[in-house]
């Protein structure tokens, strides 16, 4: 369950809103049938938990996936969402022979303003003697987990992979009097090179690539719940570094034969222009829930923009100070397929996914540059606030346009309008572990203003009337078509720079 307070967990405390993307994992969520049966209908309380500390700093839920008691969830800057296209989840089970999801993995691949990055968590086999065991389930995840329609279709295929979760790799040969005895007298380094995680990189070739962190901190499992203590029951479980944190960046293939062009990964730099860069790598002492200790880091991702143009452009006035003034122009690109089911939503500055929405209006499909929608009293807050218009594409599954906050002033004797889905009509799908966080250091592209200040001379005409709320299929991971590569100069090229923190619970 979670813990009241999960400020520090999140690393708000470090930035308070600066990052621009949260991946969070969890493994052992309580999945028994009667909690799974309540999850199914309504948000599962991890899901609630995140979205409510998140969301009053502007992140929204991109997708999440879940697997029995393996939770995944994807968080980003409402105005980064223009640009993470081509989300998908894939789900492996590998407990019992495949056919129970005690064990395995989850992902969520997207494209990230052109460069494509997949976040995969895994929750591993247990005990001392499976290290064999893991690493089969390993390959068995990376080679049943393929995306369709996408350039990088395999796992290790994306320009960016993190791999995270309860990996269950133990400390080998020393034994139990001599961790603690390295743990209690900071000497860390010695277990490090018995750690089976790290003797496998040196003989598994799967692993090739993979990079992380030093670990600086104590072993994180296994604890007795609600305390600082090293197990004590029976069973006596060996601390261990179960919970991990890992990176790789996709090899550049050399475009001539080399001398080790026969060895699979013969790496010579990252691909596409991506630096990844670790600020921090540590566990949370202070969370006591579990008999082990979550994980989390702090990256920086800079990449040169492939993508820095929005699918749809809103364009809105400032302020809305009565029904006439509730309209907007939007324009497609070029490239885009639109759909019939498209809608325009209309976001409360602060909303935590794409359903929870205060009121919409049917995309237009007529042939024309700029289209303009029009929103009923209906459809309208009652009395004053700052809101956003999001675009929302059935086609993707998810939203292609936003603008910027802006003004709703409307007299207060307005009917009220819908009120806003509350987040319990979100459902994660079962088959969905770490958390991400992505600093900004340069404005994301497009950031600025799309707020009309005038309106443009089209008159509109009246879209199609439909009934029923525009949240078509059940959420069950966003997909978006990449849209057309931007092309930079040769000269200085203009970056983003993305903070990103991943851990395991």
């Amino acid at each position: 369950m979670p813990p009241d307070d999960i400020t520090a967990l999140l690393g708000l405390h470090i930035g308070d809103g600066n990052t621009d993307m949260y991946i969070i994992g969890l493994q052992e969520v309580n999945s028994m049938i009667n909690k799974r049966l309540k999850d199914v209908l309504f948000t599962d309380q991890w899901s609630d938990a995140c979205m409510e500390r998140l969301s009053p700093f502007g992140y929204i839920l991109v997708t999440s996936q879940r697997m029995q008691g393996v939770l995944l969830l994807v968080f980003a800057k409402y105005y980064h969402l223009p640009f993470l296209r081509g989300v998908q989840t894939e789900t492996t089970r590998t407990g019992l022979g495949g056919y129970w999801g005690n064990k395995g993995g989850v992902s969520a691949r997207m494209s990230v303003f052109g460069h494509t990055i997949c976040f995969l968590n895994c929750h591993l086999p247990a005990h001392m003697e499976n290290s064999e065991q893991r690493m089969e389930d390993f390959e068995s995840i990376l080679q049943q987990q393929q995306f369709e329609g996408q350039a990088a279709t395999g796992v290790l295929d994306h320009d960016v992979v993190f791999w995270f979760g309860d990996l269950n790799f133990r400390i080998d040969e020393l034994e139990i009097p001599a961790v603690k005895a390295a743990i209690d007298n900071n000497k860390l380094t010695m277990l490090w090179e018995k750690d089976q995680l790290n003797m496998a990189k040196d003989s598994e070739s799967v692993l090739e690539g993979f990079l992380e962190g030093p670990l600086k901190f104590p072993p994180t499992y296994k604890f007795d719940v609600g305390t600082d203590t090293y197990d004590t029951s029976g069973k006596k479980r060996k601390p261990a570094w179960t919970d991990r944190i890992l990176w790789r960046l996709r090899a550049t293939v050399p475009s001539g034969p080399t001398p080790n062009a026969g060895k699979r990964g013969s790496i010579l730099g990252p691909s596409s222009g991506t630096k990844v860069t670790q600020h921090f790598y540590h566990s949370h002492m202070e969370y006591m829930v579990s008999d082990h200790k979550p994980v989390s880091s702090i990256f920086t991702l800079q990449f040169p923009y492939k993508v820095d143009m929005p699918l749809v452009m809103i364009m809105v006035e400032d302020e809305w100070n009565s029904i006439a003034d509730a309209t907007c122009t939007f324009k497609a690109a070029p490239n885009f397929a639109r759909s019939s089911w498209d809608w325009i939503g209309l976001y409360k500055v602060g909303f935590k996914h794409h359903k929870d929405y205060v009121g919409y209006v049917w995309a237009k499909q007529e042939e024309a540059d700029y289209h303009r929608v029009t929103f009923t009293e209906e459809e309208l807050p009652k009395g004053s606030g700052d809101f956003i218009l999001c675009y929302y594409s059935n086609n993707t599954s998810t939203l292609v346009g936003v603008t910027e906050p802006f003004q709703i002033q409307l007299p207060t004797s307005s009917p009220a309008g819908s009120p806003s889905d509350d987040s319990s009509d979100f459902t994660s799908e079962d088959d969905s572990v770490v958390g991400m966080k992505t600093m900004s250091r340069s404005p994301s592209p497009r950031k600025k203003k799309h707020r009309a200040r005038h309106s443009h001379s089209r008159s509109p005409s009246h879209s199609r009337s439909r009934s029923g709320s525009p949240a078509l299929p059940k959420m069950k991971g966003l997909k978006l078509q990449p849209g057309s590569a931007h092309n930079t100069t040769d000269g200085e090229k203009e970056k983003a720079s993305s903070e990103a923190g991943a851990g395991g619970l």
